[in-house]
């Protein structure tokens, strides 16, 4: 996994890799002195500039889609249409067929967990009648919860239509109910293969496209949702997101993945379109921003200064002409050598004093 931790520091269009962000404690008298009570004119200056100081991590991800998972067989039999990988199967459109005949696709919430027959009542009943209906067999069908003569109907004539033995019941091996449309990621099973109940046949996932990226478990806090990236699609464009969440290591598809780090799924803010013509093959580069300040004024981290005397605290030796005047300030963040500075009196433009380079 190639992994890099880096700060961009804006101004303009600077950008540079992080500094471990360690103060220089140099020596300096108190607040207020000039000239040669200020420790005489530094060998060398600073601007303090306003700017934006971004540190993040950068890691290689991969290109993918949402919500993946496993579709098991449920009845013993034979493939005689494996998955086609890479297809985007709807509702009633078969995912596969087992002993010639097609398992199909309807859309629900609720999985297939019984054969579904007349005088049978269930949230199962309700979705297999609204998916009846809006493939064009609900003539004459009441959407309820009750599988009833009407419902028996209906699915006959979507049998027929199936080529299958028009039974007027749906067992558990006909239809897969999913939320939506899904991509098929692989085919776990292969023409000709014997499958058993529970067995896997495919893999399938959502059509949204995400990124997938691996963090170290130190990284944790990045994982959160809602942290911002920047991601480098394998094109070089480049697109913003958001961490949808972890991914469990079998929705990843990679062995091991959760030995080693973190993967976490990142969706893109431009949805499919963001994605469009990419290679998914290739790798992506994911930037995580962990920590951001807009506008702020910094300066060299060597510039600040330790101040002595029982106030202690941290200063900035400020020259104009030929004086300077030490300076108290307040340190914030540090990106890339620079860190953030605020103080009365303090200003963009101004000089600070800084080691001989």
């Amino acid at each position: 996994m190639r992994r890099s931790t880096t700060a961009l520091l804006t101004l303009g269009t600077v950008t540079a890799a992080v500094a471990g962000g360690v103060l220089f404690l140099g020596s300096g008298g108190g607040a207020g002195a000039s000239g040669k009570g200020g420790g005489g004119l530094p060998p060398a200056t600073a601007t303090v500039v306003r700017t934006d100081l971004v540190r993040s991590t950068t890691v290689d991800g991969r290109l993918d889609f949402a919500q993946r998972r496993i579709v098991k067989a449920a009845v013993q039999g034979t493939v005689t249409v494996a998955a086609a990988e890479g297809e985007t199967v709807r509702r009633g459109e078969a995912l596969y067929e087992l002993n010639d005949k097609p398992v199909t696709l309807l859309y629900g919430p609720v999985p297939m967990f019984r054969e579904m027959k007349v005088g049978d009542r269930g949230s199962d009943v309700l979705q297999l009648e609204r998916n009846l209906r809006d493939l064009g067999y609900g003539l004459g069908l009441y959407v309820d919860t009750e599988y009833g003569e009407d419902t028996e109907a209906a699915v006959k004539r979507w049998q027929k239509h199936l080529n299958r033995t028009t039974t007027g019941r749906v067992g558990r091996g006909d239809v897969v109910f999913q939320p939506d449309r899904v991509k098929v990621v692989s085919a776990d099973a292969a023409l000709a293969d014997q499958v058993g109940p529970d067995g896997p046949v495919l893999t399938i996932a959502s059509t949204r496209p995400v990124v997938r990226a691996e963090l170290e478990q130190t990284d944790g806090a990045l994982t959160a949702r809602g942290t911002k990236v920047e991601v480098t699609l394998p094109s070089g464009r480049t697109a913003k997101g958001k961490v949808a969440g972890t991914v469990r290591p079998e929705e990843d598809g990679s062995e091991g993945a959760a030995q080693e780090g973190i993967t976490v799924e990142v969706v893109l803010d431009g949805g499919a379109r963001a994605a469009s013509g990419e290679d998914a093959r290739a790798a992506a580069s994911v930037t995580f921003v962990s920590e951001a300040r807009k506008g702020v004024l910094a300066v060299p981290v060597e510039a600040v200064v330790a101040l002595r005397g029982e106030n202690g605290g941290y200063g900035l030796q400020i020259v104009r002409g030929t004086s300077s005047t030490m300076v108290r300030v307040e340190t914030g963040m540090t990106a890339d050598g620079q860190i953030e500075v605020s103080g009365a009196g303090l200003r963009e433009g101004m000089k600070a004093g800084v080691a001989k380079p």
